[in-house]
């Protein structure tokens, strides 16, 4: 298992694939890490050099990855609880922050139903 950015990678997987696994990185991102160091998105995460890992590392290191990134997304959230704002507040009351509708589904942001006494007609 090769280790980058804090994040134990899978070693039997393409590396396109494994680099996913760290959090900042997706599939698009990881191609063009690899594009940039010039190895084969087929390699194995196994097969890969010193030379190569070393490459990648220092590429995912010029990325704002894993916690920093995680970190800037909280305060972001919070930023924009704290001023106000529309999606601050859709944030703070658990709804959907991006316009979608919330009288059937939305269960995902409001959680298990929770049923309401004499709802009968």
């Amino acid at each position: 298992m090769a280790r980058i950015a804090g994040v134990d990678i899978p070693a039997n997987k393409r590396v396109v694939v494994s680099l996913t696994y760290i959090y900042g990185i997706g599939p698009t991102t990881a191609k063009k890490i690899l594009e940039d160091c010039k190895i084969s998105e087929d390699i194995r995460t196994k097969d890969l050099t010193d030379e190569q890992e070393t490459a990648i590392r220092q590429h995912v290191d010029a990325i704002k990855t894993e916690g920093d990134l995680r970190r800037e997304r909280a305060l972001n959230i919070k930023r924009l609880m704290e001023i106000g704002c529309y999606r601050g507040l859709r944030h703070r009351k658990n709804l959907p922050v991006r316009g979608q509708r919330t009288r059937t589904n939305a269960r995902t942001c409001k959680g298990p139903r929770r049923t309401v006494a004499n709802k009968k007609k």
